[in-house]
């Protein structure tokens, strides 16, 4: 049930990511052809009011397509109702809708969290912070620290519990690059008293590993109804400037932090973990994820919707279209990579996937 619950997620972030595009488009009058969830080929598909709706077999994504890009397309060139057709400014909310559509879920989510679990109350009953998956070769495989560890002290403090716990173990172990830090933690049942030596990656620590709370976090009633906005606002914020920073890190120290990419199946295992857990536990994966979703669509790389908008922005510094050889071949070494890289991640996400692991070991 956890897999299938972070799958759905995952689709619905998806198909979110999508209607914002799609919603763009139909509110101001362009003409839409296409609603496609995943890739590849068609599994389910219904036509209605002329756009034909279809969920496809390679669950990586999804597209809205135009009847600007169909050749066979019945209507005319200069048909006022073409995407290509619209002033620069409509073109490019249509491209922007996605991720603000994202962005916007997420927002939600956390607000919905407020609302319907309540107000984080600090640390939990069970203290500790739980490491939840190490990436090989970092420095907390290096240290022995091992999925399911329980970390209990740092250099001889106790380390608390709850989300709050987390984020001072993190900005701890970020201020101390190349520092040797003395770890005490518990794996089943036994005391393990580890060295830990963050590599230094800008001048920021960094140890290959995700780190969550102990057992199950506290809540609290909202204290009145602006608390929940207020709350919202606060996680959007650190959330947001959290995958901004990790995206920032992957440009600027690209070797350093590839190894921490993780792909669809990291993410559905991440997911399932947190669906086992209840709680709000699934608002905040399913916030960030939709937040990471924004923050990715943003960039301007080709066939995202950050690349489509540096053509735009293209188009509108030279005050016509670019010649469309270009964009094709554009968009197309951009369909190559994407794929690419998606192929690499699942293959490096399933072969460190427990299950998997132990059939090597036999």
């Amino acid at each position: 049930m956890g897999v299938l619950t972070a799958l759905a997620i995952l689709a619905g972030l998806i198909v979110v990511h999508e209607a914002g595009h799609f919603f763009a488009a139909v509110w101001q009058g362009i003409r839409v052809s296409g609603f496609s969830v995943g890739f590849g080929p068609v599994l389910l598909e219904r036509q209605r009011r002329g756009v034909r709706f279809a969920l496809r077999a390679i669950p990586l994504g999804g597209y809205v397509s135009f009847p600007d890009d169909d050749e066979t397309s019945s209507f005319p060139s200069d048909d006022p109702n073409l995407l290509r057709n619209r002033p620069l400014a409509q073109r490019a909310l249509v491209i922007a809708a996605g991720v603000l559509a994202n962005l916007l879920l997420a927002w939600l989510v956390l607000l919905a969290q407020g609302l319907v679990v309540g107000i984080p109350a600090g640390p939990s009953a069970s203290p500790g912070v739980l490491v939840a998956g190490v990436q090989p070769g970092q420095a907390a495989a290096r240290a022995g620290l091992q999925p399911g560890d329980r970390i209990l002290a740092l250099d001889q403090q106790t380390v608390a519990g709850g989300q709050e716990a987390v984020a001072d173990l993190v900005r701890r172990i970020q201020a101390s690059p190349q520092r040797p830090l003395q770890l005490r933690a518990e794996r089943g049942g036994r005391s393990l008293n580890l060295t830990l030596t963050p590599a230094d990656q800008g001048g920021v620590g960094r140890i290959g590993a995700q780190l969550q709370p102990f057992g199950t976090e506290t809540f609290r009633a909202p204290k009145g109804p602006f608390e929940p906005l207020a709350q919202a606002n606060h996680d959007f914020i650190a959330l947001t400037r959290r995958t901004v920073e990790g995206f920032a890190s992957l440009v600027t120290h690209f070797g350093a932090t590839a190894s921490q990419v993780s792909g669809p199946v990291k993410i559905v295992e991440m997911g399932a973990s947190l669906a086992r857990q209840g709680g709000g536990s699934l608002y905040l994966f399913a916030a960030l994820i939709s937040i990471n979703l924004a923050v990715l669509n943003a960039l301007p790389l080709p066939l995202l919707d950050g690349g489509q908008f540096a053509l735009l922005l293209l188009e509108g510094v030279r005050g016509r279209p670019l010649p469309e050889r270009f964009q094709h071949a554009f968009m197309q070494s951009g369909f190559v990579l994407l794929v690419g890289l998606s192929v690499v991640l699942i293959v490096k996400d399933t072969s460190q996937l427990p299950a998997v692991q132990q059939l090597f070991v036999r």
